[in-house]
Parts: C-alpha cells; sequence; structure tokens
C-alpha cells in the first residue's frame, strides 16, 4: 500500500475489535490518516452492520451493506474467534505488533475474553489502549447495554430537541456514535503524540452518555451554575417556507446581525423598543421578534429571492436540502467529499470522506474495506506477525480463524 504524503500516522498499527458505528467510525478515521487497521470480526457472520441496507450485490450476497463499506474503508479484515481458547496467543502476538487497541464492546465483555486494558497493557506497556462505551467503564450504568438511540433519550437532548412544543421524538442522526467516535480518534491521537514523548502508553476511556452531553451548547452549563435550561424553541435560529421550500436563517450569535436585520427590514424603531433593546431582552422575547421576522420573510416571493437579499446584506441563510439535492451540490464536488472506491464484484462504490483536509488534500480511504469476514487473515498473519503457511492452516482447521 503506498502512503500519500498526508498520511499522518503512517507506521502506526492499530488494532480494530469494534463493530457497528462508534468504533468503526474512530478506527476508519484512523486508517483514512495512513494507520495500518486489521479489524477482527467473528467468523460467520462478522460485523452485523454487513446486513443491512443498502446491499451492493442485492440477490447475489447478504453481508455487502454499503454502511458496512463506508465506514470499513482503509482496513485490513481478518476473522478470529475470540472465544476460541486458542485465540489467546494469536492475539497477543497481535498486540505485540500494535501501537493501538480499540475496542466497543460492553464493559467486561474483553475481560472475560483476557484482553482488556490491563492485561493487554501488562504484555505491552507502551500501548494505547481505548474503549468506548454507552456510559463509561465505572459508575452504576456502565453495564448496560447502549444504542445511539437510547443515549439521547437519556442524555437529556431529547428532551431539549422537544423546543417545548412536540412530544419526544427519535433523531434521524447516529449522534452519539459519530461524536464518541471523534472523541476516541482524538483522545487516541493525543495519546500517540504523549508516547512519542514519553514512551508512555494510555488506556482510554470514552463514554458515549458524555460526549452527548458535552455536545449542548447552553443548558448544561446554564443548570450547573443556577440557571435553567432552555426548553423553548432555539432562540436566534429560524426555519421559514415559502412556496413549498424551506431555507434557515441565524439572527443571532455574531456581531452587528441585529443591526443588519434592522436595517434591511426597514424597522429601525426596534432599537428603542424595550422587548428588543438587549441581547437578554431579545432572548426573553424571542416568540415576539420571530413573529417579526416572519412577517417580513413573508413579503418574499420565493426562497431564492429571501435568499438573494439576506446574503447581501451579510445576514447567514441557506436553503433546506434534501439529501438528493446535497449528493450533487457542486460545494460537495469541490472538495471531493464523496470518493470512490473499488468493489471486487459491484464495481466502483461512493463513500463519504473523513471530514477535513490535511496539507491541502482530501483526507480520502487508502484501501477498500474487507469484501469477507476474514479476507486479509492470512495476509496479515503471513506478513505481520511472520507466521508461515501450515501455523495458519491448522489455526484455520482449529476454526481459531476465518479464511475465505
Amino acid at each position: 500500500m503506498s502512503i500519500p504524503p498526508a498520511a499522518l500516522l503512517d507506521g502506526i498499527t492499530v488494532l480494530d475489535f469494534t463493530r457497528v458505528l462508534a468504533g468503526p467510525y474512530c478506527t476508519r478515521m484512523l486508517g483514512d490518516l495512513g494507520a495500518r487497521v486489521i479489524k477482527i470480526e467473528r467468523p460467520g457472520e462478522g460485523d452485523e452492520v454487513r446486513h443491512i441496507v443498502q446491499q451492493l450485490m442485492p440477490g447475489e450476497r447478504t453481508d455487502q451493506s454499503s454502511y458496512f463499506w463506508r465506514i470499513n474503508t482503509s482496513k485490513y479484515g481478518i476473522g478470529v474467534d475470540l472465544a476460541h481458547p486458542q485465540a489467546k496467543p494469536l492475539v497477543h502476538d497481535l498486540v505485540r505488533k500494535a501501537d493501538v487497541v480499540v475496542e466497543n464492546f460492553s464493559p467486561g465483555v474483553m475481560m472475560r475474553y483476557g484482553f482488556d486494558a490491563d492485561s493487554l497493557r501488562a504484555l505491552k506497556p507502551e500501548l494505547v489502549y481505548c474503549s468506548i462505551s454507552g456510559f463509561g467503564q465505572t459508575g452504576p450504568l456502565s453495564s448496560m447495554q447502549a444504542y445511539a438511540h437510547l443515549i439521547n433519550a437519556i442524555s437529556g437532548l431529547m428532551d431539549l430537541d422537544r423546543g417545548g412544543q412536540t412530544e419526544p421524538r427519535v433523531s434521524y442522526m447516529q449522534t452519539a456514535d459519530v461524536l464518541s467516535g471523534a472523541h476516541a480518534f482524538g483522545a487516541i491521537c493525543a495519546a500517540l503524540v504523549r508516547r512519542g514523548v514519553s514512551g508512555r502508553g494510555a488506556t482510554l476511556d470514552v463514554s458515549m452518555l458524555e460526549c452527548m452531553i458535552a455536545a449542548d451548547d447552553v443548558s448544561y452549563t446554564a443548570l450547573l451554575n443556577g440557571g435553567e435550561a432552555h426548553r423553548g424553541v432555539r432562540v436566534g435560529m429560524l426555519v421559514h417556507e415559502i412556496g413549498g421550500r424551506h431555507f434557515a436563517v441565524q439572527t443571532a450569535g455574531a456581531p452587528q446581525l441585529w443591526t443588519k436585520l434592522l436595517e434591511l427590514m426597514g424597522k429601525p424603531e426596534l432599537a428603542t423598543d424595550p422587548r428588543f433593546s438587549t441581547v437578554i431582552a431579545r432572548r426573553q422575547n424571542w416568540n415576539a421578534l420571530m413573529a417579526i421576522y416572519r412577517e417580513w420573510l413573508d413579503t418574499f416571493e420565493s426562497v431564492e429571492q429571501a435568499i438573494a437579499q439576506l446574503t447581501s446584506a451579510r445576514i447567514p441563510t441557506v436553503p433546506m436540502l434534501s439529501p438528493e439535492e446535497i449528493i450533487n451540490h457542486p460545494q460537495i464536488a469541490a472538495r471531493r467529499a464523496f470518493p470512490s472506491q473499488p468493489h471486487p464484484v459491484a464495481g466502483e462504490v461512493r463513500v463519504t470522506a473523513t471530514p477535513f483536509f490535511v496539507d491541502g488534500a482530501p483526507t480520502h480511504p487508502l484501501r477498500p474495506a474487507p469484501y469477507r469476514v476474514g479476507e486479509d487473515t492470512r495476509q496479515v498473519l503471513a506478513e505481520v506477525l511472520g507466521y508461515g503457511e501450515q501455523q495458519i492452516d491448522d489455526l484455520h482447521k482449529a476454526k481459531v480463524i476465518a479464511i475465505p
């Protein structure tokens, strides 16, 4: 595998015990930056998201979902039965070659296998070991199962998202998974920097619940300091409809927005209206101010006309787009945000890019996702561990490893 200049983690080996989304999102970013990521899957079924929609080969295989392909590019895939008695020496050999271990099982699972942080860091003290879980490795809820939907509910964010107006609803976004994967990625990179300076490894414990709480910008800091949670609609933010189309406008949060809006609306008298004369007053009377904004926005003939005037006055505004519109948007095309990866049967598969540039270039996958469970088992055991053909065949016959 050739390494481009922007591959910041070239030379780092990551042992990836993760599945579904939070962990694989983290390890894909590590792989996109040049780390050699070795994904361990259960023989047979493999990562369960292989089997969900959309299947890239409908009618032929049921383990080729676009979901799996997107978050597992830039990885080598091996199949290992972690519960098999002969798996422990194999995993230990892999750990000795690794710089990082990432896992997102429920707390206690890796300990039952003998692959917990204490055990593996005793084997290799300089190892960076990262656990991602719903509630963290400690505390009264640590053993509970976790899904993004459940974390959203228990975090308080589902309550706040109601805006004081609607019943609680299921969020479309898997925010807790992506946030925890991104936080784990950052913590791992920081731990590798420290290890490079001091030689010390690290044990990292990332909580999906705490990542969600950290994503709130107003309510928790207010509550912690004697204030109240804001359960109304978000102040300063508008979504408005004209002719069946919607657009979003930001009316607060940056210097001079209020002054610019008054000038554009032709309503200078609002500046001295006691309901709106200060930032706090405008927050307290947001519903009344929002009604004034909406009445003015209704004077436009179209969304395009409203956006053009608002934008010319430096008022932040954008149209609300559908996913079908955004995948073909020129901004996304300019940023090369949907790179293609070769699939051995289905042809080219488009995926999302890791969402940052390095040295002026987008961060794209360096290799396709593992096609089958254990796709690279033989190669990894031979090249990384130096195992001979007979040793690999014996492990395969004993059903310790999977080889397609």
